[in-house]
């Protein structure tokens, strides 16, 4: 009887521990919060003024490379200088962006998806007052889809990495040579169990 007792005991464990495990990976974001703050990295070679810090530095580089995207869908295309030229006056260009919006009553999402594009060629997303309803193994995805719902919707889809945080402010940078204008939306998405937790429509 005894040694019966031992092997349920035994088995109890070895099936039990692996099965916590589980149950915590599973579970534990659902009631743990990461926050990211990364600071805007194409600003990091900028000169900044003495009176100004790095925050407000990056802040105005942003904001600059709002009002020169807005700038450029304003002037007459027969005014406009060509594209290059253009390009090169500035550092930073805001090219497409989307707010977040949730899944289902379940899985919330809201801030900004922005994609930038430095004088260097490097383009950059960046998620700004970024919050999402945490998971396992969420993954940052640019999908071809503006509004996918679903796993059949996310097919030619690119990961640009496991999502760092479900709070914040944080940076992606897309592969070389990918500007992102092929692909309509950004896609916060759980990869064991293949759920889309927020999306972000670029325009």
């Amino acid at each position: 009887m005894f040694t019966r007792k031992r092997i349920i005991i035994a088995a109890v464990v070895i099936i039990g521990i692996p099965g916590l495990a589980l149950a915590w990976w599973l579970l534990s974001p659902l009631f743990i919060s990461t926050t990211i703050d990364e600071e805007f990295p194409l600003a990091a070679n900028a000169v900044v003024p003495a009176d100004m810090t790095m925050e407000e530095a990056e802040q105005a580089m942003v904001q600059a490379a709002s009002r020169f995207n807005t700038y450029e869908e304003q002037v007459p295309e027969e005014m406009a200088m060509p594209d290059d030229s253009t390009k090169m006056d500035a550092s930073v260009v805001k090219v497409r962006s989307g707010s977040f919006q949730g899944a289902d009553s379940f899985h919330k999402g809201s801030g900004t998806a922005t994609i930038y594009r430095s004088a260097d060629g490097k383009n950059l997303l960046r998620l700004e007052e970024f919050s999402v309803t945490n998971g396992p193994d969420l993954h940052v995805l640019l999908v071809p889809n503006p509004d996918p719902q679903g796993r059949g919707d996310v097919e030619g889809y690119i990961s640009l990495g496991k999502l760092k945080g479900n709070l914040g402010n944080q940076n992606y940078f897309l592969p070389d040579g990918d500007d992102g204008s092929g692909y309509g939306s950004v896609v916060i998405y759980c990869m064991p169990f293949h759920v889309v937790f927020s999306v972000a429509t670029l325009n």
